[in-house]
This record gives C-alpha cells, sequence and structure tokens, in this order.
C-alpha cells in the first residue's frame, strides 16, 4: 500500500487529544520557539529528544544524525549551531548519545568503504588507535558502550572547537555543553561530566586519546539523588558504616 492514511489519521487524534487537554496548546507552538536547549543527539528512532526529556515541543532545538557525530565540514550541524546559538539564544548544548548505538558498533567494524564508513572514519580511527585497551575490556557489549561514552565527549570537544561556540565564548555569552548518554534498558539520561562552560575549560580538559583509558562512572538522575539522600545523613542516622552499605545499582557504568 502506497498510501499511508494512517499516519495521518493517527495526527489528527493526537492533534484532537492535545487540544481537549491544553486548548491553547497550538496557538501557542504557533506563536514562537524559545528553547533553551539544542540536543545534537543520534538518529535512532527510540531516541527522541522530547519524550526523553519530559519536554512539550518548541523547548528542545534539535540536531540528529548517525551515532550524533560533529563534523567540521557538515553544514548542516553548523547551520544548526550557528541558529540554536544566534538566534534562538540557547545556554545549553546536549550532545547524546545511547549505549548499544548501531553507528558506533559500525566504527568498531573492519568492513570498510561505504558512506557510513566515511562518515564514522574519526571515530573508526580512535577505537582502531586504542584497540588494546578496548580488547582488555570484558565483554564486546562493555566495549562498545565504552567506546559510545567516549564518541559523546569526543564531539562535545567538537562542538567547542567551531568558531560559533568560541565566538560566543569570547564575547561573554553564557554557553554551556554537556555530555549525556542514554540507556535503552531503563530509560535513564547519564552525564558524563564532559561540560565543558568556556574556552579556559575547553583547553584545559585532557585529550580524548588520554579518555581511552581514563574511564568514569556516568552519573544519572537516580544515582545522584541516592548520593544526595545520603550526603544529607549524618553517621549516626545511618544502619551501617559507609564502607559496609552495599552501593545502589544502576545497572550500567
Amino acid at each position: 500500500m502506497s498510501r499511508l492514511d494512517h499516519l495521518f489519521d493517527r495526527n489528527l487524534e493526537w492533534a484532537n487529544r492535545k487540544t481537549e487537554h491544553d486548548p491553547d496548546f497550538f496557538r501557542r507552538m504557533a506563536e514562537q520557539q524559545t528553547p533553551n536547549y539544542l540536543w545534537i543527539g543520534c538518529s535512532d528512532s527510540r531516541v527522541t529528544a522530547n519524550d526523553v526529556l519530559g519536554l512539550d515541543p518548541g523547548e528542545v532545538f534539535v540536531h540528529r544524525n548517525i551515532a550524533n557525530i560533529v563534523h567540521s565540514s557538515d553544514m548542516n550541524v553548523l547551520a544548526v549551531l550557528e541558529f540554536a546559538i544566534e538566534v534562538l539564544k540557547v545556554r545549553h548544548v546536549i550532545v547524546a548519545g545511547h549505549y548499544g548505538c548501531g553507528g558506533v558498533q559500525r566504527a568498531m567494524a573492519d568492513a570498510r568503504g561505504t558512506l557510513v564508513d566515511h562518515w564514522l572514519q574519526p571515530l573508526s580511527i580512535f577505537f582502531r588507535t586504542h584497540r588494546s585497551a578496548f580488547d582488555a575490556l570484558v565483554t564486546d557489549e562493555h566495549r562498545l558502550d565504552r567506546l559510545c561514552e567516549i564518541n559523546v565527549e569526543m564531539q562535545v570537544r567538537r562542538v567547542a572547537a567551531t568558531p560559533i561556540v568560541e565566538a560566543a565564548w569570547g564575547r561573554g555569552m553564557e554557553l554551556h555543553l554537556h555530555g549525556w548518554i542514554y540507556g535503552m534498558h531503563d530509560g535513564l539520561l547519564r552525564d558524563l561530566g564532559a561540560t565543558l562552560s568556556s574556552i579556559q575549560a575547553r583547553d584545559a580538559a585532557p585529550a580524548i586519546d588520554q579518555r581511552a583509558t581514563a574511564s568514569s562512572e556516568p552519573l544519572s538522575a537516580r544515582r545522584r539523588h541516592a548520593f544526595e539522600a545520603f550526603s544529607a545523613m549524618g553517621l549516626d542516622d545511618m544502619a551501617s558504616a559507609p564502607c559496609c552499605t552495599p552501593p545502589i545499582a544502576d545497572n550500567k557504568p
């Protein structure tokens, strides 16, 4: 069947539900978009920015591509970045990857020669350069997930190196770059601790090659809330000493 009437029907149902619960929803959407965030994410159909962030349309500006890659020669991502910063005046740029990314997995493969391999080449080179560090990890899943994390950090640095971001920082604009990763298994975002907010912070960041052997544990909101709860406790309130308290599982490193 060449027609997609069922999608138009679903659109009608969605629009009716929105209007029923919020009569002014589409009027607000039509007036303007004033997002505070630019999301640079993967094209994977399971990771949609508004759903993952719990935000309505108009609250996050979005760019997506295979494996959330930022190329300095990609006019698409650069135009989005410039528009977000110069016109929309966003204050936060979020590079968001996800565990189990098929694009990152392709970058680890030996097969080469397709257009997607050209797209993934910087990540492929990184993986081959540091192959021994990845081979030291226990499973293929661990290797893939670690490269997914490093890929996010790499792209944050690439965003920070663009003249667009450098110029914004140079004139004193408040602009924060974040590196996050999403877990398909639990729906949680995790902060990789790759935030950059100035030229000085960018220049002081460790070289991305050092990250191959210096991993850190990503922080989800669940884990952060647990840390905050324990920090608020005095030792007298704890049933056992901190050294003996079982860690709170987050299911992903």
